[in-house]
């Protein structure tokens, strides 16, 4: 253990990365694939001490010039100019939940379950839509992979105490109920986006607001909770909404939250999370030039009711705040309807001043900017208990030879 700050130490765990081969590329470079499961963590009330729930994401993929810079993949180079393009080069590994157990120092992997349509069909990875705001993927030649109405990119996860689970997908944005043999029951999509699913192997409902689709490519839902009592799900935005345009999403320094009837998928309240400066997240900063639409909130976590951890992150450096939504805090119902002038998004340009609606207060747990042991890109976090949190990193597959790392927080501070 080390002691990292005055506020907390940092532990981190032992774990063993499951291989899912090695694939032989064309020009003789190999590309070694292990499981990713760092998108989110959860823990279920009434399981055994130490059961831990994980979520990997659509599965192994890279960015264009990832894939042409790490793997020599020149014949891919049209691509890079496809906004969002992304090579999927084991597009059969799909959605998984894993089933964790932290014992001592160390964490194991239980079990997976894949995701399944009502038809046991496995679900992949691939984007539903042909939607000019869902990234296309592309396979290691460079040929288009298609879509599957059924396909998620999962990020976030809560497991109930009836043995489902809730999962945050980036795609839609959506959310996925799924049962305990990992069957989707039914997902809920923004308003109008159901008619374009109407083929998926499950239930698609178009239950949550219409401006959820004004989410940025590959922004959606990545951090998701659940209240003590399980009626409510807070879901919070990676990042400002492309509302009206992708401007607003470059310059928005706010992030919207919402508290959903989780019977219903209504928005019962609706929150806005300030982000920090971009000049703060230090170990990006000392890396290179940063700027306000690189920061992304990628995890929540409920300490109580209407009581929520928040990770917020760009890269390097990683804060986890604790933020209250205080009914004072609401903001106007009008900035739920899309054709409300300004949006949210525009009133929050860096260089206005911003009086469109109150603003959570934040309050820093830790920075990863005290304790450089601690790894990049930081994706999942649970709470062990009221001084104890447990962190992980997304390996993504390991396409970039990264490792998954699991990390014990223990705070001075109790936080609840």
């Amino acid at each position: 253990m080390t002691e990292s700050s005055p506020k907390f130490t940092v532990q981190r765990l032992a774990w063993r990365d499951s291989s899912l081969g090695v694939l032989e590329l064309a020009n003789g470079q190999r590309m070694r694939l292990t499981l990713g499961l760092g998108s989110g963590l959860s823990l279920r009330p009434g399981d055994p001490k130490g059961t831990v729930w994980a979520i990997a994401d659509r599965g192994p993929n890279l960015k264009v010039k990832v894939a042409i810079k790490r793997y020599g993949l020149e014949h891919l180079r049209p691509l890079a100019k496809v906004d969002g393009a992304k090579i999927m080069p084991r597009p059969d590994i799909g959605p998984t939940i894993c089933q964790l157990k932290v014992h001592g120092n160390a964490v194991s992997l239980v079990r997976r379950i894949p995701l399944r349509g009502a038809s046991g069909k496995l679900i992949s990875g691939l984007p539903p839509s042909r939607a000019a705001d869902v990234e296309p993927a592309f396979d290691l030649d460079g040929a288009g992979l298609g879509i599957d109405p059924s396909g998620a990119d999962t990020e976030a996860i809560v497991a109930l105490s009836d043995g489902t689970f809730w999962i945050g997908d980036e795609y839609g944005p959506s959310l996925l109920q799924v049962g305990p043999d990992g069957q989707v029951l039914q997902r809920w999509v923004p308003k109008g986006r159901e008619k374009s699913l109407k083929t998926a192997d499950y239930p698609v409902k178009g239950v949550l607001p219409a401006i959820a689709a004004r989410r940025r490519i590959n922004r959606g839902f990545e951090a998701l909770a659940v209240s003590p009592d399980e009626r409510w799900l807070y879901v919070v935005f990676q990042s400002p909404l492309a509302h009206p345009g992708v401007a607003a999403f470059k310059g928005g320094r706010h992030v919207r939250v919402w508290k959903l009837d989780a019977r219903t998928g209504a928005v019962a309240a609706q929150f806005l999370y300030p982000l920090d400066e971009p000049e703060t997240f230090v170990r990006d900063r000392k890396a290179g030039e940063v700027e306000l639409n690189d920061i992304k909130v990628s995890e929540a976590a409920a300490i109580g009711l209407d009581r929520l951890l928040i990770l917020e992150r760009i890269s390097r450096t990683t804060k986890i705040y604790r933020v209250d939504l205080a009914p004072r805090l609401e903001v106007p119902a009008v900035h739920m309807d899309p054709k409300t002038r300004p949006t949210l998004e525009q009133a929050s340009a860096a260089d206005k001043p911003f009086d469109a609606a109150p603003v959570l207060a934040k309050t820093l747990v830790l920075s990863t900017d005290d304790a450089p042991e601690l790894d990049r890109d930081l994706e999942g976090m649970v709470v062990l208990s009221a001084h104890e949190l447990l962190l992980v990193n997304d390996n993504d597959f390991s396409v970039e030879g990264a490792r998954t790392r699991f990390w014990r927080i223990r705070l001075k501070a109790a936080l609840f």
